[in-house]
């Protein structure tokens, strides 16, 4: 590894001058300035970032934890999130929580050892109150923006969102006024904030169409493409008389669009399917897919907005981006009175 010293060396001048030199430090002459950093590049030199850091008592790292970054959503996310960090010359730790608190407490004590300057978080989300790790990272003085919405009320963190309930609303009031009346809701899972927000658009959009709430027509659809094979098979035992389905995600729309067009059921002629997020997957669905845009990359952009600020010792507050809907051809009109049923099954 080539050290200042060596530079020093070769150019005839001290160490401190090199260093200066290479930091660009103004009382270093142009033309000396020039040569070392030419001697530096020909001699292969890296700048220790270790060592600069303890000298500085900054890292110019900032930490993410998510789920998993080769979930779409989270992969557009983080995109935007390292393109914006480049620009400020600082670098990204990522680790995986996989949705498991335990992961997601290791991630964040790791974090905070290798001294991030500020870390975005997507939660894990849990059904009881405990918030140890969260205190924790309260405690620590590290900024963080949370990634979507926080589990808790009362995190004291800043976030950024969609506008979730709004996003399942216009869903909705689209197949409302396609004229069905008879609609499915997949719903996420039940720990999940952005899951619950979702399913009170969806109940708000039948409520002012003067539609009453049937529990019997809300499935446990989960968050994966997995998840909506398994719910497509249950929704068409359970509920063959519905016209339409709203997922609370794309990959659950996905699965079960898979399901049902594999069983004969066609989309939309017999079934209409609206999902929710605008993925990569979504246009390119063998049906492409009616769905919700969630904004990925504008919600990196805000999220390090927020950042900086915070940085900068200003008072933020958390921010809700908008959702709009993208019709694409996987809805339409309802189809007659009749029930849903499985061509493969009725042959």
């Amino acid at each position: 590894m080539v050290r200042l010293k060596d530079i020093a060396e070769r150019a005839g001048v001290s160490v401190m001058t090199v260093s200066k030199a290479l930091r660009n430090q103004p009382d270093v002459a142009e033309a000396t300035r020039q040569r070392i950093h030419a001697l530096a590049r020909e001699m292969g030199y890296v700048p220790d970032s270790i060592a600069r850091g303890l000298r500085t008592r900054t890292t110019r790292l900032f930490g993410v934890v998510v789920p998993a970054v080769t979930h779409p959503i989270y992969a557009r996310v983080l995109l935007a999130l390292e393109e914006r960090a480049y620009e400020m010359g600082y670098d990204l730790l990522c680790a995986h929580t996989l949705n498991l608190v335990e992961r997601e407490e290791r991630a964040i004590r790791r974090m905070l050892s290798r001294r991030v300057e500020g870390l975005f978080l997507s939660p894990v989300h849990r059904m009881a109150g405990e918030t140890r790790i969260y205190d924790e990272l309260a405690v620590s003085g590290t900024p963080v923006v949370i990634l979507g919405q926080p589990p808790l009320s009362s995190l004291p963190f800043p976030s950024v969102a969609g506008e979730d309930i709004e996003g399942a609303y216009e869903g909705t009031r689209h197949l409302l006024e396609l004229g069905h009346r008879r609609i499915a809701f997949l719903a996420g899972p039940v720990t999940a904030p952005w899951a619950q927000e979702r399913l009170e658009g969806y109940r708000r959009a039948l409520q002012e169409a003067g539609l009453s709430f049937e529990d019997r027509w809300v499935f446990a659809g989960g968050s994966t493409i997995e998840d909506g094979i398994r719910v497509a098979a249950q929704l068409l035992e359970e509920a063959p008389e519905v016209t339409a389905v709203l997922a609370s995600n794309d990959l659950t729309a996905i699965g079960c669009g898979h399901y049902l067009l594999n069983s004969g059921v066609r989309i939309p002629e017999d079934l209409s399917l609206v999902g929710f997020g605008n993925t990569l997957a979504a246009t390119y669905f063998r049906v492409p897919l009616t769905t919700l845009r969630q904004p990925k990359r504008r919600l990196g952009n805000a999220a390090m907005d927020l950042m900086t600020r915070m940085l900068q010792k200003e008072a933020v507050e958390s921010m809700r981006l908008p959702v709009t809907l993208a019709v694409r051809a996987s809805s339409g009109p309802p189809r007659g009175t009749g029930p849903l049923v499985s061509r493969k099954q009725a042959a």
